[in-house]
């Protein structure tokens, strides 16, 4: 069972990151998911872990396993996505293999994972579109990966639609230089998986997939993500 964590008034759980107002809270134990295949024909299916309801208190009808806060709903399975819903982004947790730290993306103050909206070029390739966009925005190489599910997200007004998470380890920090979309240059904020869902803001699915690739992290790739460097900027 998930420990119960509450988004604080203020925050936005959302896609596109938060500024952030206030330190990132202890989020407990990193416990661990489940993953499965990384091509977008080989992640299609569904199961709920748990959601982000419309309400700025946490949801005792869910064992205190839900945090909620706007209109936008976002429910968090570690599954493969169901035939018809449409992946509009793939973000992942990036992890340094020598320090077991998550990279965060910090464009002045405001904090997102890597990652951005599949193109043809990656012809459906969950992998291909984390690994280009990681390194248009962030300039850093991807080398292995690993799917570990998927954001269902109701908005009202639009049809359901999937944001995929995955975990990547970094093989390379080349020079930072100008996104290729809009040009902004971002730093590197390079900090634990317990801390990255209360940096990035986006409640209880974030918590529930921090340790998705935790996870992965410790089995498949035997990263040190159990005692972390201490965070800071790899810039």
């Amino acid at each position: 069972m998930l420990p119960a964590f509450t988004v604080p008034f203020g925050s936005k759980a959302v896609n596109g990151g938060r500024r952030l107002s206030a330190p990132p809270a202890d989020l407990g134990d990193t416990g661990l998911g489940e993953s499965s295949g990384c091509r977008l024909s080989a992640v299609r299916s569904a199961g709920i872990t748990s959601a982000c309801l419309p309400a700025r208190r946490l949801l005792a009808d869910y064992g205190g396993r839900v945090a909620a806060v706007g209109e936008v709903q976002y429910w968090w399975h570690e599954a493969p996505v169901p035939a018809g819903l449409e992946i509009t982004q793939v973000y992942g947790y990036l992890l340094c293999p020598v320090t077991g730290r998550v990279l965060v993306q910090d464009d002045d103050g405001v904090f997102n994972l890597p990652g951005g909206t599949p193109e043809p070029e990656d012809d459906g390739d969950l992998v291909a579109t984390l690994v280009r966009e990681a390194f248009e925005e962030n300039q850093v190489r991807v080398g292995a990966a690993a799917y570990l599910g998927y954001q269902e997200v109701h908005r009202p007004g639009r049809a359901r639609y999937a944001q995929v998470r995955m975990a990547g380890v970094i093989e390379e920090f080349a020079a930072r230089a100008p996104d290729p979309d809009g040009g902004r240059i971002y730093r590197r904020l390079m900090t634990s998986l317990e801390a990255a869902p209360g940096v990035l803001g986006w409640g209880e699915p974030a918590v529930a997939q921090a340790r998705a690739a935790s996870r992965v992290a410790w089995r498949e790739w035997g990263l040190p993500v159990d005692v972390p460097a201490p965070s800071g900027y790899a810039d």
